[in-house]
């Protein structure tokens, strides 16, 4: 019975050592180009502008906020009406903070 035993552990330890077949990898293909998409210029419109809760802040602070923090993350949605900047306090304000809070958010 011992010898059965041993037998059995033997088979059992050889069985473990065995190698399974891998599949080859196949040939590694370039990845393809990717389309380049220009984003349009201007605002984008609202349906597709991420969403913040800047709720209580006036519509042009938090349109500028959206703009500054998406420059920062340097997404797509990153832009700046350089005109309203320059003469819309509240959307120069928004911008600003913006930017400077979602810096280190990437």
């Amino acid at each position: 019975m011992l010898r059965v035993n041993v037998v059995a552990i033997v088979i059992a330890l050889l069985a473990g050592c065995t190698m399974a077949k891998r599949p080859m990898p196949g040939p590694v293909l370039p990845a393809p180009d990717p389309v380049v998409q220009q984003r349009p210029s201007g605002p984008l419109p609202l349906s597709t502008r991420p969403t913040y809760n800047l709720a209580g802040y006036p519509k042009a602070a938090q349109e500028g906020y959206v703009d500054g923090c998406e420059t920062a993350k340097q997404s797509a949605y990153g832009f700046k009406d350089k005109k309203r900047y320059a003469a819309d306090m509240q959307y120069r304000m928004g911008w600003d903070d913006g930017l400077s809070i979602c810096r280190g958010t990437r």
